[in-house]
Order: structure tokens, then C-alpha cells, then sequence
């Protein structure tokens, strides 16, 4: 495992098997961090990585660690987000399918620096076939001592279960996550109290992404200069850019933070498919504000995108190509928004409602002028007011549309 990054590691056979894996270095990390580190070290470690959540928020891991207070008779939990609901979203579940021991890796290397003796993978319930993978895994670990009671010889304890999702986007919200696996409906809580002091069975828990706790045994084994040195200096390591829409070589690409939006997708990606012209992406996910052709040439980082009104996100980069209407494009993203909202705030459940049925009349032939500013005034009046981001993730990429593409949309109203 040492000096690899995490795709290069996908490409043996059979590298889901526990022998394979640790044929190849795999839970050395672990050994590593448990026989010659302390909690605080691998905390320290994981911080000085400036490893930042690859779920959305990118919110520093080592931070969001420390954040979990330590008293002895508290329980602790760790959370890993499968869910993995947003559109054009896959690395996740290439992950958990190809290697599942390096997601366990990390998870107990994370869970040994905070504490943690149960750890949950909650995982979107249509993975029915990854979770199985991962269930195998996990059996495999406890033959092998590295779950369970006394891992290699060190007096700490751990358990991991899959808990399969409820089928929702909403489940994808940290907050929503944990209601959910307390058997109750996915609405998001009122923050603060934050997850680390109050979350999981009202006890301090982490909530980390699949492809953040994937990265932890890299650190551990190389060193937080190394993972730096892979990415940038305040956002450390590779990312995992999942491609999809009218490019040649659609899939996964892991590439330094940094890489250029326009890189990925003439280099890497191939370009365009057939000839096409290009005429939007949107590069984070669906949630992510629509970026125009002429503003791809910027460094694929969170920073960069915030600068740019869009977001990384989940770094899902969706191509569309210029024979594609960009009301196509609309009416796929209202109704998702409108499908998933989970209710609970009066802005989303009643906005996104609002706005799918103006883009259904609009589709209909039925809009009427002055629909699109319609749509700009309900969807602002949903940008930051409600419980949770998602109210915000319907928004954002509606308003985007709608004003980068405003009078391609009012050609469908009339004069």
C-alpha cells in the first residue's frame, strides 16, 4: 500500500479478499497505528493530512475528530455516510465493491483515535450487492483479529455493522442518517447540538464519507508531508472525480485536488463524444451550480469552486453537450428535488412543489411569460432557509440554470 494512491490499488484481482489485501500491505496502517501511535498521534496525523470530507460539506476530518469530547462513561459512535444518493455520484460504491478493507481500515483507525468500539456503514439500500461485499469483509477482518475483541493484542474493541438505508436522499444528510438508523423518519435535526456532541443515541459521534475514511490508511503509513504533497496545502490528497454525461471515457479518474475541471474532461475523459460541442457541467454532483463552457478552466478544489459560485461536492462531473436543451436539464433536476424533498421545512416542501409544476405546465406547452423569474423568486426563497443543505442543494442548481440559461429557457413561453 505504501506510496499508492487509492485507485491504484483497485486494479488487482480479487483485492477484495482480506489475503489479497494484506498481500499487498493492506492493514499495516492498523498495525501501525495501534502498536506504535496514540489515539492523539493518529489524530494529529490525520489533522497536519488536511484531509477534508469527500462527501460534500469538506469539512476537515482530524478537526471534526476533535471535536468529539472524551468522557469515559459516554458511549461513542462512528458513522460512515454510504448513502451516496446524490445524482451522478459513483466513487463511493466503487470503493466499497473493489476494496472493502481499506473503507474497515480506516474506520478502525479513525474509531481507535476517537474512542470508538461500534462503528455503523450506513449504506444507500439499493447497494444490495455491495453490502454483501462488505458484510463478507467485515467477517473476514474478525477471522483475522482485526474487529473485534482485543485487536492484535492491544485492549481495544471494535464492532462494524451495515446498516442498509431507507431509499431516500434525505438519508444522505448527516443528521437525517442517524435518524434513520434509530429506526425513525430521515427529517434532519436542528443544529447545534453538532453530531460530535450530541448525535447518534444522543452520544458523541463522528460522521465521516466513505472516500474520507479510504484515505486515513494512506496517511497513517506515509505521513501527513506525503498526503499533503499529493493535493494542496489546504486540501491534501487525491480526489476521486466520477465522469459522466457526452465524454468519450466516462468513469472514475483519481487526480491530484487542483487538477483543472478542463483537464478532466479533454485529457483524461477524452473530450467530447463525437464531436459534440460543449455546453454546461455541472461539477459536484447535482446539487452543484451549472458551470458554462467557458468557465471550466478552473483547479478542481474547494476553494476554487466556492470562488466560482459552484461547489466540489461529491466531485461527480456531469458533461452536458450542446444538442442537449438545457430545460431538459431542469426538468430532471425539479422533479428529483421535488420527489426527494423529505417535508419537513415549509420552504422546501412547498418550493420545490411549486417549481416542478411550472416546469411540468412549461413542458406541456402551457408557460406562461414570466415563468422563469417565477421559478429565480421561489427557489431564492428556499436558498438558506431551512433546517438542513439540501434545502439549498434544490436551490442552488435552479437558480443556476435559470440565470445562465435564461433566455434559452424563455424560448419555450410565449412572446
Amino acid at each position: 500500500m505504501e506510496e499508492k494512491i487509492l485507485t491504484q490499488a483497485f486494479d488487482l484481482k480479487n483485492i477484495f479478499e482480506i489475503g489479497v489485501y494484506i498481500e499487498q500491505g493492506g492493514y499495516k496502517a492498523v498495525e501501525k497505528a495501534l502498536l506504535s501511535m496514540t489515539p492523539a498521534e493518529v489524530m494529529g496525523e490525520v489533522k497536519k493530512a488536511n484531509l477534508r470530507g469527500r462527501g460534500g460539506a469538506g469539512f476537515p476530518a482530524g478537526v471534526k475528530w476533535s471535536f468529539v469530547p472524551q468522557k469515559p462513561d459516554q458511549p461513542r459512535y462512528l458513522c460512515v455516510n454510504a448513502d451516496e444518493g446524490e445524482p451522478g455520484t459513483f466513487k463511493d460504491r466503487y470503493i466499497m465493491s473493489h476494496n472493502p478493507h481499506l473503507l474497515l481500515e480506516g474506520s478502525i483507525i479513525a474509531s481507535y483515535a476517537v474512542g470508538i468500539h461500534l462503528a455503523f456503514i450506513y449504506i444507500r439500500g439499493e447497494y444490495e450487492a455491495v453490502a454483501q461485499r462488505l458484510e463478507g469483509a467485515i467477517t473476514e477482518a474478525h477471522k483475522k483479529g482485526f474487529l473485534g475483541k482485543n485487536i492484535l493484542g492491544t485492549g481495544f474493541d471494535l464492532d462494524i455493522v451495515v446498516h442498509r438505508g431507507a431509499g431516500a436522499y434525505i438519508c444522505g444528510e448527516e443528521t437525517g442518517l442517524l435518524e434513520s438508523i434509530e429506526g425513525k423518519r430521515a427529517y434532519p435535526r436542528l443544529k447545534p447540538p453538532f453530531p460530535a456532541s450530541i448525535g447518534l443515541f444522543q452520544s458523541p459521534t463522528v460522521i465521516n464519507n466513505v472516500e474520507t475514511l479510504a484515505n486515513v490508511p494512506f496517511i497513517i503509513l506515509n505521513g501527513a508531508e506525503w498526503f499533503v504533497k499529493k493535493g494542496l496545502p489546504q486540501d491534501g490528497g487525491t480526489r476521486i472525480f466520477g465522469v459522466s454525461g457526452m465524454v468519450r471515457k466516462p468513469g472514475i479518474y483519481e487526480l491530484p485536488l487542483g487538477t483543472s475541471l478542463k483537464t478532466i474532461i479533454f485529457e483524461y475523459a477524452g473530450g467530447m463524444m463525437d464531436g459534440k460541442e460543449l455546453k454546461a457541467v455541472i461539477p459536484g454532483g447535482m446539487s452543484a451550480p451549472v458551470l458554462k463552457a467557458d468557465e471550466i478552466d478552473l483547479p478542481m478544489d474547494f476553494d476554487s469552486l466556492a470562488g466560482a459560485n459552484s461547489m466540489l461536492g461529491s466531485a461527480a462531473i456531469i458533461v452536458i453537450d450542446g444538442k442537449t436543451p438545457i430545460f431538459e436539464v431542469l426538468k430532471v433536476v425539479t422533479k428529483f428535488y421535488s420527489h426527494e424533498s423529505c417535508g419537513q421545512c415549509t420552504p422546501c416542501r412547498l418550493g420545490t412543489s411549486w417549481i416542478n409544476k411550472i416546469v411540468k405546465r412549461i413542458a406541456q406547452g402551457e408557460g406562461e411569460k414570466g415563468d422563469i423569474d417565477t421559478i429565480v423568486r421561489l427557489a431564492s426563497n428556499i436558498k438558506g432557509k431551512t433546517l438542513c443543505p439540501l434545502g439549498d442543494a434544490a436551490a442552488l442548481p435552479i437558480l443556476s440554470i435559470c440565470q445562465k440559461f435564461k433566455e434559452e429557457l424563455e424560448g419555450y413561453l410565449p412572446r
